[in-house]
Order: C-alpha cells, then structure tokens, then sequence
C-alpha cells in the first residue's frame, strides 16, 4: 500500500485552493495528468472521494471540504517547523517567500534582491507578485514568509513594520505643464485614470480625491501604473503614481509631472509577517535592510 505523503497533500491543497485542475498543476510546476493521478491516489487512500469532477472546474465534497481544512493546519504547521530550523542558522540561509504588492515590485524588488543575495548567498529569495489581499491571505496560510505592503492592513495575526513613506504625484499631459496644479476638488472634476479595483494604490487615490467607490466605477481604469501613464500620454486624462515609480515610467512617455498641493497625498510602505512566524527575528534584520533601500528609491534626486 502507498503511503500518505506530503506530496499528496500539497498537491490537494493547491488544488482545493485554486479549484481547477489546470492551475493548481501549473501551481505545483506540474502537469495536470501527474496532479489527478496523485489526487486520485489519494483518494484510494482515503477511501472516498474528496471532489467533484466537471469540465471546467472541480468542487471538493463534503469530506472534501473537511480535509481540505486539515491539511492546511498540517501544511502550515510543517512550514513552521522548516521556518524554526532556519531560524537556527545565521546568517539566513534556504527557501525565503516574500510577496511584494505591484505598485513596488517593479521598482523596489531587483533592488533588493541583488541586496539580499549579496549579503547572504546561501539565501534562496522566491518573491511573488500579488494584490494586497491574496498576500495577506498567503501569509496567514503560511504561503509566504513575508510581505511588502502599503501600511496598515489592520490584521491581528500580522506584525506590521512601517519601512519608508513616499508622496504621489500627478502624471498630466505634456501640455498641461504650464497649467495651475489642481486641488483634491478639482481632481475630481478631471477626467481621472484609476487602476483596477482589488489594488490598494487605487484605494489610496480614490481616499486623497474624497471619491466613491459607485463614482469611482465610471472612471477609466488600467491594469498597470505603466499602462496608466501611458494613457495620460496619449491625452486621455490625468493619473498619480508613487514617487518611486516616476524614474521608470515617465522616461518614456509625453507627461508633465506636478506636485499637488499640501497637504499632499502619500503612502507608507511596510513589511508584515505572522506574529507567530520562527524567523521574526531575521525579518527584522532584513526590514532594516529594505528600509534602506527604499528611502532611496522613494525620493529620488530628479523631482519635478
């Protein structure tokens, strides 16, 4: 008889996660052939089904659902142990998962990645790149180490460290340079280019704007600052970014830049972990490192 084995659960956790064949195999770096043979050897274990099979997508059974509750504790219990080990070793050495929301990654993450494989080579950085709410949820289920976010997330089973602040800054058409700098109010007369809804930054810009989400919805949206700014480029209306995104994206786009008056809207960048997590200690260290980095990147020498 084949053994329960750790494969065979996160195997069905990724697949109890995504739902789907498909993208849990895609998930585990798979193909789907071996992840429904595994599920369906681990079914044979059990002794009863765990999902429900359809074309496009798969429901767990009620056992299904039960197990799948299990195996997560299992998993992140497991997680834990590896992370206690690791914890034991200076300097960081092994597997470290670190989600970093879009809004900084870009910007932020080579930086330090090329800083933390210098100062501890043994260090195997995994990032991930993800909206804040499927970050904090990785995070409680032990699917990440860490995260870079904007602060706060207000969830009691994280710590929170509060890295650096940046402003926002308007992003207007080449021709709108000489124009007066418009107030909150007047944004929101302007025709105003938001990200898509589940992105923090559009929440932040829609708080300084004092607009709604219902209103927000009529609004033009992209899926990238990038795309956003160039938008405003082709004169489709006006946009604000974080300060660290200015070097990349506005080199190569037709924008004026501005900034808004005091008080001006700004974000705070931070780090958050489970407060259970055994690497909190090297957490710390490695905040202070991202600290460092970030100051710089956030108020850059060229301001327009």
């Amino acid at each position: 008889m084949i053994p329960l084995s750790m494969k065979h659960l996160r195997y069905f956790e990724a697949l109890a996660r995504h739902g789907h064949f498909g993208r849990a195999a895609d998930d585990r770096a798979i193909t789907q052939p071996a992840l429904s043979m595994q599920i369906k050897e681990l079914e044979e274990l059990i002794g009863a089904p765990l999902v429900e099979r359809a074309t496009r997508q798969i429901r767990l059974t009620g056992l299904g659902e039960e197990f799948a509750l299990r195996v997560r504790e299992i998993l992140r219990a497991v997680d834990e142990l590896e992370d206690l080990a690791r914890a034991s070793q200076s300097p960081l050495i092994g597997r470290l998962r670190i989600g970093v929301i879009p809004t900084v990654a870009p910007y932020l993450l080579p930086r330090i990645i090329k800083e933390l494989g210098h100062r501890y080579p043994a260090l195997d950085l995994r990032p991930r790149e993800a909206i804040t709410g499927k970050l904090i949820d990785d995070l409680l289920e032990a699917r990440l180490d860490t995260a870079i976010v904007a602060l706060p997330v207000s969830e009691p089973a994280l710590t929170e460290i509060a890295l650096f602040k940046e402003e926002f800054v308007l992003v207007r058409p080449q021709d709108d340079a000489g124009k007066p700098v418009p107030s909150a109010e007047k944004l929101r007369e302007m025709r105003l280019l938001l990200l898509e809804e589940g992105h923090c930054f559009r929440d932040q810009a829609l708080s300084f704007c004092k607009m709604s989400p219902s209103v927000a919805r009529d609004l033009m949206e992209g899926s990238s600052l990038s795309t956003l700014v160039q938008m405003v480029g082709a004169g489709i209306g006006v946009t604000l970014i974080p300060e660290m995104a200015l070097p990349i994206e506005t080199r190569s786009a037709p924008v004026s830049l501005a900034r808004l008056p005091a008080p001006r809207p700004a974000r705070t960048i931070g780090m958050i972990w489970r407060k259970s997590s055994p690497l909190a200690e090297q957490l710390q260290e490695i905040s202070r490192i991202v600290r460092q980095i970030g100051q710089k990147q956030a108020n850059p020498a060229a301001s327009p």
